[in-house]
């Protein structure tokens, strides 16, 4: 991939919805709601604070996270959904 995020934002891909419940009613693609849980694909090298020094970020490459159901910008690389937010709007950090 050829994209690099700036200071403390994070390129994050969606992992895929469940398309039946668990009682097993298959769930229609119109109907799901988008997951709020994704993988970290790339992220910047940290945002700087006011003494000039940079601050690096909590997260890493290969994390699995979750995220606020409206945070981000939804963006297309490379043909493939993407979405870029900032460290900020990461909730917490899976497994």
């Amino acid at each position: 991939m050829k994209f690099r995020p700036l200071h403390d934002r994070v390129l994050v891909r969606r992992v895929e919805a469940e398309s039946k419940t668990a009682g097993g009613i298959i769930i229609p693609d119109s109907a799901q709601e988008k997951p709020q849980e994704g993988e970290i694909v790339a992220a910047g090298e940290g945002a700087y604070n006011e003494d000039g020094d940079r601050i690096k970020l909590d997260v890493k490459v290969g994390d699995k996270i979750l995220f606020g159901k409206w945070s981000g910008t939804e963006v297309k690389i490379d043909g493939e959904d993407l979405l870029i937010m900032k460290e900020s709007d990461i909730l917490g950090i899976v497994g």
